[in-house]
Order: structure tokens, then sequence, then C-alpha cells
């Protein structure tokens, strides 16, 4: 089993990134195979929705979106934490995310498949704090992470969020955070 992390917050060893740590080395301690992106290191560029990529599956921005690709393609699970900013994903992982438009053509228009590993189902788990407590402030975010997901063709299996965690290393002094993502990770690499 091939469990590809993606960590999307800009900040480094912030709430969401400890919160994926743990949940990979969940999926680690169930015999997966783990990969973890930190999105801060690539260099991607917003989608110019210019329409390259609908005849061929390949957007024509050359940076390092062409890095992250494959890996989205052959995962078999998938673990996205990004932390909610005014509602939404950071803006370095909604890149990543528009930025799968190729695949959505590659799909969509072209009828090719996007993912290249063995005949398994594909599950996600998302994993997000956010610094506030509205109501449902986590709702836009699935709404878009879902959406991704379909594209990729790939099922979100769970979710574990919590609202009012916003300073630094706050997710540690949350009594059940670290464990919930560890098991939750654990438990996306052993289902079937």
């Amino acid at each position: 089993m091939f469990v590809l992390g993606i960590a999307g917050s800009p900040r480094k060893g912030g709430n969401t990134e400890l919160m994926l740590e743990r949940a990979m080395a969940g999926a680690a301690t169930a015999g997966a195979t783990t990969k973890t992106l930190f999105l801060r290191e690539y260099r991607i560029s917003h989608c110019l929705h210019c329409g390259g990529c609908n005849e061929t599956g390949v957007c024509v921005i050359k940076d390092d979106m062409h890095l992250i690709y494959p890996e989205l393609r052959r995962a078999e699970r998938l673990i996205l934490a990004a932390p909610v900013y005014f509602m939404g994903p950071p803006a370095l992982t909604k890149a990543m995310i528009d930025r799968c438009q190729a695949l959505w053509a590659l799909k969509h228009l072209l009828k090719q498949p996007v993912y290249l590993g063995p005949a398994v189902p594909r599950k996600a788990l998302y994993l997000s704090v956010g610094g506030t407590s509205v109501r449902e402030l986590f709702q836009p975010s699935l709404r878009i992470v879902r959406s991704w997901l379909l594209t990729l063709e790939i099922r979100l299996a769970g979710e574990v969020t919590f609202a009012g965690v916003d300073e630094a290393d706050a997710i540690r002094r949350h009594p059940t955070a670290l464990r919930e993502a560890y098991e939750a990770g654990h438990k996306l690499a052993i289902e079937p």
C-alpha cells in the first residue's frame, strides 16, 4: 500500500503538519509505504485556465507541479493536511488542486485513466485545523477537496478536523488530536 501525504500549510512544523506526521506514522505501522510532499518546498504556479491541457492531459506550465502529478496518479491512499484560511485551503494547496485541471482533462476529455496503480479502491483522509470556531468552518474546504478527489478517482474515507486551533503547537495541547490523526492514518492504510 502506497500512502501519499500532502502537507498543504506554508508553516513549517505547523499544527496540520504535526497531524500529518502522526497520520503517516499510523499508516507506516500498518505496513504502508509512505511519502510526504511539503507543498511549501515546491514552485507551483496558479492555473491559467488556458486550455493547454485539453488535447494532451498535460499542463503547459513548466514548474514543480510536474513532480507532483505522478505521485497523485500512483497513490493508493492519500492524506491531505491543510489548515483553513478565510474559510478555504491556503493558496498553495488551492493552486495544487487547481492545477489538477490537467488530470480532469485527461479523465473527462481524453477518456484516459488518472490512476496508474494496481486495481484497488483509492481512499483519502483530510486533516485540518482552523483558528476560529465558526459554525461549519471546514465545509467550504471539504467541498473543494471532495471535488478534487473525484477527479483523482479517490473516495474521501474520513476527516479529522479541529476548530479553535490557531497558535503554533496548539494541536499538541489538544487532548486527543494527535492520537486521532495517528489512528485515522492507520485505519486508512489497513482498510481494503
